[in-house]
């Protein structure tokens, strides 16, 4: 139990009458208003935060739900034109026996943005509310998710991918339906929501009820 209180008891930048550039990570004291490297305001905490944090979730989530529902990827022959969703394109690979692919496609457009919206949601209540999850473990939560957003855009790579190669005039074409834009757009906003989150308020909020008692 000593254990775990010494590795919640973090000293800040705060404590130490620093604040570091949240640009070029240079450290400065507190009294400094003006990064002298690269020219950016230095704060102490973001005030605002939450509140472009929850901004860019609302229109991030908005956008997720048409990105779902319309075609993904149009596919053009000279006899008929399939649509796809982003499941049912999955459903489609399965049935043809690339399950692996399949696979990627639904980790990469459905859980992991689901797991996005959700943990953001998360750090953005928990620094409001008394948490039982410990800062530290939060904090790889917030990093873990700054770091993946990149990599939602693996829908929107290969429509483009097909989309340029698979252009055969009257015979065959491949292009991007409507949910491709949605999608990017979700992606987007959700990567603008997770970097609008101060993670320092981390730090500030207070431990819940189960902490306070070991």
């Amino acid at each position: 139990m000593e254990r775990a209180e010494q590795t919640e008891t973090v000293i800040s930048a705060r404590d130490l009458g620093v604040v570091a550039c949240t640009r070029c990570l240079q450290v400065w004291p507190a009294e400094v208003q003006i990064c002298t490297r690269c020219g950016r305001k230095l704060v102490q905490r973001d005030l605002k935060s939450l509140q472009r944090v929850w901004a860019w979730w609302i229109v991030g989530f908005m956008c997720y739900i048409p990105a779902n529902l319309y075609p993904m990827l149009q596919t053009r022959t000279l006899f008929f034109v399939q649509e796809d969703t982003i499941v049912g394109g999955a459903i489609e690979l399965i049935h043809y026996g690339n399950v692996g692919i399949a696979i990627i496609i639904l980790l990469a457009s459905v859980a992991i943005p689901l797991g996005k919206f959700m943990a953001i949601a998360f750090l953005a209540i928990s620094v409001t509310r008394p948490s039982s999850v410990s800062k530290t473990q939060r904090q790889m939560l917030y990093e873990v998710v700054d770091y993946i957003g990149r990599w939602s855009m693996i829908d929107i790579f290969v429509v483009a991918i097909l989309s340029s190669l698979v252009q055969l005039k009257v015979l065959v074409a491949i292009n991007p339906g409507l949910a491709s834009l949605f999608f990017a757009l979700s992606v987007i906003f959700t990567m603008l929501s997770a970097q609008a989150f101060d993670s320092r308020m981390i730090w500030d909020a207070q431990q819940g009820k189960g902490q306070q008692q070991e």
